[in-house]
């Protein structure tokens, strides 16, 4: 779903970028508040595992697995961020990704940023984020509903992009084709790459969901259990320990220890590592969907050589390494390590800012009380 340079004219390129531009600027602010919220410590969380999140993504775009006859796909990884962070931090994980394949490794065209952040980024965001809220909405309340709302959210949201594709270039395409045969191909194979997309997701989403449902942005408010308030230690020994009824509220699963959060992250880092070093090796090198659809339908006939296709990065390998595997491999490994260290870095900068607003770290953990919860 990477666009190419020379696939959309200019005005059309240009409008795509404003909108893009708009809607980072909108989820910047946004994101403040998804980085700023949660409960107490999830909170405190969420700006790691949302760079975390943007390095995983870029990992397992990486894994190309087929679908047809000659044809392959990845994840675009929308909704699995919108789900796990928020459709605001969502946009950014995805914006940061895209940025960094286009200026580094020449994947995705630079003046096609616009159309791809719009297309792969806001589209899938929107649509997945959504869908997932909608349907958690109607499914009972178990942690087995989350996991089904992901894998149907991930689902919708691939032809939904192929669909914007095929109005973007409706608009703005530089060649003359039948449109009806671009939106019948650009549909049915990202129907079959969005099953891959759900699996992926929903795989992920279940994993966390059974570690610390606490840091599944989306599903915090469904997720739920008793609070019961425990005494604080400067409380008399004689008031009650259970909290009144009232007090009692959802939350999104057991208070978590500091070194569970950490065990999570190491293990989605060595998770992201394995993936782009490792199993990228093996992933099919057929087309992916667009490029396959654009190849058997001339849309690429005016496709512009990438302006960063000099990049001792470029194609996802490094230049002065023969060997393929390690090339690739550490390829990988650096991007990802680029994107983790860039979207970390945004999004804790983000959150700073945000307490700087709030005036103080979270308002949850200013209560007279230790809080606790049970499953």
């Amino acid at each position: 779903m990477h666009v190419p340079d020379g696939f959309i004219d200019a005005p059309v390129s240009a409008g795509t970028g404003v909108l893009a531009a708009v809607a980072v600027a909108a989820s910047l602010r946004g994101a403040r508040r998804e980085l700023g919220g949660g409960l107490g410590e999830a909170g405190e969380r969420t700006a790691p595992l949302a760079g975390l999140v943007a390095a995983f993504i870029f990992a397992v775009q990486m894994l190309n697995f087929p679908v047809a006859a000659g044809t392959s796909g990845h994840l675009l990884g929308g909704a699995l961020a919108a789900i796990l962070v928020g459709p605001c931090t969502g946009v950014l994980c995805v914006s940061v990704v895209l940025l960094l394949q286009g200026v580094l490794f020449a994947d995705g065209g630079l003046t096609a940023l616009g159309t791809n952040i719009t297309d792969m980024g806001v589209v899938t965001v929107l649509v997945a984020y959504g869908l997932f809220r909608a349907l958690l909405r109607v499914l009972p309340r178990r942690r087995s509903a989350v996991t089904v709302a992901s894998f149907v959210a991930a689902l919708v949201s691939v032809p939904a992009a192929a669909v914007a594709f095929t109005a973007l270039y409706a608009l703005g395409g530089t060649t003359d084709v039948s449109l009806g045969k671009v939106f019948a191909a650009m549909v049915g194979v990202h129907v079959l790459i969005g099953v891959g997309e759900a699996v992926i997701t929903a795989a992920t989403v279940g994993a966390v969901v059974a570690v610390r449902p606490d840091l599944v942005y989306a599903a915090r408010d469904r997720l739920s259990v008793r609070l019961e308030l425990r005494p604080s230690p400067l409380a008399p020994a004689d008031e009650p320990t259970t909290a009144a009824p009232h007090e009692q509220e959802s939350a999104s699963a057991k208070a978590p220890s500091r070194r569970s959060a950490r065990s999570l992250w190491l293990a989605g880092l060595a998770v992201t590592v394995a993936c782009a070093g490792g199993l990228s090796f093996y992933a099919s090198a057929s087309p992916d969907g667009l490029e396959k659809v654009a190849a058997d339908n001339g849309i690429d006939e005016k496709a512009e050589d990438h302006a960063a296709e000099d990049s001792p990065l470029a194609d996802y390998g490094v230049g002065d390494i023969a060997n393929a595997r390690l090339s690739g491999g550490l390829a990988g490994v650096i991007g990802a390590g680029a994107t983790l260290a860039v979207g970390s870095g945004v999004f804790v900068v983000l959150r700073r800012r945000r307490r700087g607003v709030d005036g103080s770290a979270s308002t949850e953990a200013q209560q007279p009380a230790d809080v606790s919860t049970e499953r």
